[in-house]
């Protein structure tokens, strides 16, 4: 999967957010700080691919602000 932007989430938020995404069907992976090198310890990142519009600001709503871009590893 292509990565384009992500949320830095407590592995205690990190189930519920991942059971709306699941529900509404929407593409994620999610990662440790061994993943993405710069992630806080104790922080997961739910990592998104490029979505249209739409579904971004959907996305949006959810975590309360915008993304933070992927970096290109």
């Amino acid at each position: 999967m292509e990565k384009s932007f992500y949320y830095a989430v407590s592995w205690l938020d990190a189930q519920q957010y991942k059971d709306q995404l699941d529900q509404e069907g929407i593409p994620y992976i999610i990662q440790s700080p061994l993943d993405l090198p710069g992630l806080e310890e104790g922080k997961l990142a739910i990592v998104f691919p490029s979505v249209p519009l739409r579904l971004y600001v959907w996305v949006r709503t959810l975590f309360f602000s915008d993304g933070k871009r992927y970096p290109d590893i």
